[in-house]
């Protein structure tokens, strides 16, 4: 079973299947991650076709004789993965098995070399999950021969080892790639599990459709559903599905991410109902450089003035009542607030009273990158805040005079806050225990592309 792990997830790597996904996503690998796989692949295959060999029963003397064969050795100089158009993955390897046969008064030692061939395809299950299934499988053995090459054992002896050797491997090595792709499908079905987002809110992913395989990539479109309480949170269907460019990103690397429009809607959408991007501003009363208190708002509003002669705290409340906006462009990401702001200060008898509140638009910059598996953001304000007053218990409100106290008590604790919450960022496709390394990030109208290399963390 450690085995059949070790080449199932090695085989997990050719899929575009995804841990982590949105509508409309579009994953790519493409042929450096073959030659990637490849490598890393080596190692696992030879454990893998490590098979027990049954007794050789010798007839050659009076005596029926059970002589003992092992497997000491696998190696696995070569092993290539081609895409098949509209099919799958062809897997080819040339392995060099090395025996020792426990027989007296020596043992003897054989080298035989062999060749591997399997076409896997890629289906889709009832639950939505990837299924792999060997189309077919071929192995060619060679000619045996001993080790040291000095030709010792008789001819005949070596034509009945080397006949029950390669009767045992003819059966065995395709059954032991076939019982690895079933590990592997036990693997990819852990894909309909739910991944955590924040405290209260999961995602979970889904295959839309087979995947498609031309014979630079193979491509999967995926679906994922955000969950806050348990409850999916579900956008109005876009008529128009998202087509991923085949000539995008970075030539030559190993995958390419396409992320519509859609995956930043729904995120925005859960921060928003999840209460997460609703925030409240105080500031320190006896601190010298608090502007958040009665006396400072007093010198630009003089009904404050007038109703708090003593220095009071004041607190923002900041509530997003509305969905923020994500707008992609050419190699630009810009999110809009839309908050309204309640100023509040504490009455003599500690209860808090209104006076005045705001409507306000906040546009803001967007900066993607990604960590491991992750995609994350930070931003930054562009332009002025603009302010409108929503009511006023405290009569006429200048927004002149107070946009230059908003703007520095606001700021900089809603980027705090927003970049805190984007900072955790949302899980990108990916299988357990790959990462992303050196990615690109390129903004296109509607879509955002990531390119990267891919690291297996064994």
């Amino acid at each position: 079973m450690a085995r059949a792990r070790g080449l199932g997830l090695l085989l997990a790597l050719l899929l575009p299947v995804v841990s982590a996904s949105m509508p409309g996503t579009v994953v790519r690998l493409n042929k450096a991650a073959l030659s990637y796989v490849s490598e890393i692949g080596k190692a696992p295959l030879q454990r893998a076709l490590k098979v027990t060999v049954p007794h050789f029963l010798d007839r050659s003397g009076q005596v029926l004789q059970p002589t003992r064969i092992r497997i000491l050795n696998v190696h696995v100089p070569r092993l290539q993965l081609k895409f098949i158009a509209g099919f799958g993955v062809r897997l080819q390897a040339a392995a060099n098995f090395t025996f020792k046969v426990f027989r007296a008064p020596e043992p003897l030692e054989l080298t035989l070399p062999a060749e591997l061939l399997a076409d896997t395809r890629v289906t889709q299950s009832s639950i939505k999950t990837p299924v792999v299934s060997i189309s077919t499988c071929s192995s060619f053995l060679g000619h045996a021969s001993e080790s040291d090459g000095s030709n010792s054992t008789s001819h005949a002896l070596l034509v009945l080892v080397q006949k029950h050797i390669k009767a045992v491997l003819s059966n065995k090595l395709c059954l032991s790639v076939s019982n690895l792709v079933q590990d592997l499908n036990v693997h990819l079905g852990t894909l309909i599990g739910l991944n955590p987002v924040g405290p209260e809110s999961q995602i979970r992913y889904s295959m839309v459709s087979v995947p498609t395989v031309t014979s630079d990539f193979i491509s999967l479109d995926v679906n994922a559903v955000l969950f806050l309480l348990g409850k999916p949170i579900i956008l109005p269907t876009d008529a128009t599905p998202f087509v991923l460019p085949r000539h995008v990103g970075t030539e030559g690397a190993m995958a390419t991410v396409g992320l519509s429009q859609h995956l930043f809607d729904s995120a925005l959408l859960l921060l928003q109902k999840s209460g997460a991007l609703n925030l409240d501003i105080t500031g320190q009363l006896r601190s010298d450089d608090n502007p958040l208190n009665t006396s400072v708002l007093g010198r630009l509003i003089p009904e404050v003035a007038r109703q708090f002669p003593e220095p009071m705290p004041v607190v923002l409340k900041v509530r997003l009542g509305a969905t923020p906006v994500a707008t992609l462009h050419t190699n630009n990401a810009t999110l809009r607030l839309q908050p309204f702001m309640e100023v509040l200060a504490a009455a003599s008898n500690s209860a808090f009273q209104s006076l005045f509140s705001l409507d306000v638009v906040v546009n803001l910059s967007l900066q993607l990158s990604v960590s491991k598996v992750k995609l994350q953001g930070t931003t930054s304000v562009l332009g002025d805040v603009q302010l409108t007053v929503a009511s006023s218990n405290m009569g006429f409100i200048d927004t002149d005079q107070v946009r230059a106290l908003v703007g520095t008590v606001f700021e900089k604790p809603l980027l705090d806050h927003l970049n805190a919450l984007l900072g955790m960022g949302i899980a990108l496709p990916g299988v357990v225990n790959l990462h992303y390394v050196t990615p690109e990030i390129f903004v296109d109208e509607g879509y955002v592309v990531i390119s990267s290399e891919l690291f297996y963390q064994s």
